[in-house]
């Protein structure tokens, strides 16, 4: 007889029963939309101010990239004390 093909007789069936809504079948007054906030945020950080882009929004970003930084060094210097720890032989 040889090898069959393995195609399935029926077709398999519907796992989820829910139609898909585009974007453009919406109505445009729809609570979730809210206001679009990209031209406004393309303005703010195109501007050419001489700050780069991870600072462009004042104190939160400042924070924000300090504690990272903090964080990381703090993390660094931990790594190696442990590793420093690690590598002296143990007194008996």
């Amino acid at each position: 007889q040889g090898l069959k093909p393995i195609v399935p007789t029926e077709s398999p069936s519907l796992i989820f029963g829910t139609t898909t809504k585009f974007a453009s079948d919406l109505p445009a007054d729809d609570s979730f939309l809210g206001k679009n906030k990209v031209p406004d945020l393309q303005k703010l950080f195109q501007k050419a101010d001489g700050l780069p882009v991870h600072l462009k929004r004042g104190l939160p970003d400042k924070l924000l990239y300090r504690t990272t930084m903090a964080l990381t060094i703090g993390g660094t210097i931990y790594c190696l004390v442990a590793l420093y720890i690690a590598s002296q032989p143990r007194n008996q």
